[in-house]
């Protein structure tokens, strides 16, 4: 892997969590000492190479130190959350729980939240006088009303499964319309199915979201109308660029 764009490390905790068979509080304790181990060296390596200054010393000394020490939180919660993704990649790999899912187009259903999604970063820069709706606001809604958006995961037969995002996961500033255009492996669970109609965003704001009207043709010859056929869903867990060798 030389590249990760999207890391789900609360997920990925708790898949460490049940593969240490419950032991929940060591697992996350060593995670944790060995994450502070690592980074007390970055930061006395960093006070080594700033003693230098002028203001380290005298009246300079209290705010040097808040310096530090925001960066000393900066460097922690950096390093243990590399020392996850670190134990998930060697705990992952070979488990057939977690699969790895490749040569897929990635592309957001049409009228659903997630390709709404997509856009809506960009409305802030729209003046539309008369909407009934603030446009700067809408990717703010959107982002507190959904925590997991679904995209579709198209394979080279044209097959399809969806694949769910967290949205808070990606990495590097990295967002759902730039996974359409990067070759990605994707680490995911399957955790249910689901029909391609229930993924619009008039089906997911209905209070019977899932329900499907059925008509006279179905019900004397049983043809499924379009749409209704189930698709594997999987959490993704990571996403990233895989080194070609």
């Amino acid at each position: 892997m030389t590249k990760i764009v999207y890391f789900d490390e609360e997920s990925a905790s708790d898949y460490l969590d049940i593969s240490a068979g419950g032991k929940e509080t060591s697992t996350r304790e060593n995670i944790k000492e060995r994450a502070k181990s690592t980074h007390a060296d970055v930061e006395t390596s960093l006070i080594a190479k700033l003693s230098w200054l002028p203001f380290f010393g005298g009246s300079a000394e209290v705010s040097a130190g808040a310096g530090l020490s925001a960066a000393g939180r900066s460097i922690l919660n950096k390093t243990l959350s590399n020392t996850i993704l670190t134990d998930y990649l060697e705990k992952s790999e070979g488990d057939q729980r977690v699969l790895q899912l490749r040569d897929l187009r990635v592309a957001a259903p049409k009228d659903s939240m997630a390709y709404m999604k997509m856009y809506t970063p960009y409305m802030v820069v729209l003046k539309m006088d008369g909407l009934p709706l603030d446009l700067a606001r809408l990717d703010e809604a959107l982002t507190g009303a959904k925590g997991y958006y679904e995209l579709f995961g198209i394979g080279p037969d044209g097959s399809k499964r969806i694949l769910r995002f967290n949205i808070r996961a990606f990495r590097n500033s990295y967002g759902l319309a730039d996974l359409g255009r990067m070759r990605l492996v994707f680490h995911g669970i399957l955790v249910g199915q689901t029909a391609e109609s229930d993924l619009g965003m008039k089906a997911e704001m209905s209070l019977n979201a899932g329900d499907e009207l059925v008509t006279a043709v179905e019900l004397i010859d049983g043809t499924p109308t379009p749409g209704s056929e189930l698709l594997d869903v999987y959490d993704v867990l990571l996403a990233g660029v895989e080194h070609v060798g």
